[in-house]
């Protein structure tokens, strides 16, 4: 199947990225589109739950997040962007890449629109 190319829109500003081949990514894919509120964790990631869990099918038990990752995190059931570089963790899974500058997602208070979906 190979990458798949997305888009995350944030207000007027758009972040290009593909997701990996793997079933958490794909579990993903098939809800998409989606618009969802994402708030700041710990100013170093945005997060939000979507409609439905991913799955952990065949995902490590854990895995580190550099900046830019788009992951899932299994335990608190949330899609993250990461905008800072993040240890190991168990439960995170990379999902994918963001191919912009992931540090427009940083400095946020309270929640903002996020909408996901396929590129073009």
């Amino acid at each position: 199947m190979g990458e798949t190319r997305i888009r995350t829109t944030v207000g007027n500003q758009t972040i290009e990225a593909r997701l990996h081949d793997n079933p958490t990514a794909r579990s993903l894919i098939d809800q998409l589109p989606l618009t969802l509120d994402f708030s700041d964790y710990g100013g170093q990631e945005v997060l939000a739950a979507p409609p439905s869990p991913l799955t952990m099918e065949g995902a490590p038990a854990g895995e580190s997040a550099p900046a830019g990752t788009i992951g899932w995190y299994a335990p608190g059931g949330v899609i993250v962007l990461y905008y800072a570089d993040v240890g190991r963790y168990n439960g995170i899974v990379r999902i994918g890449e963001m191919d912009g500058d992931a540090s427009l997602l940083s400095g946020w208070n309270g929640s903002r629109s996020v909408t996901i979906e396929l590129a073009d």
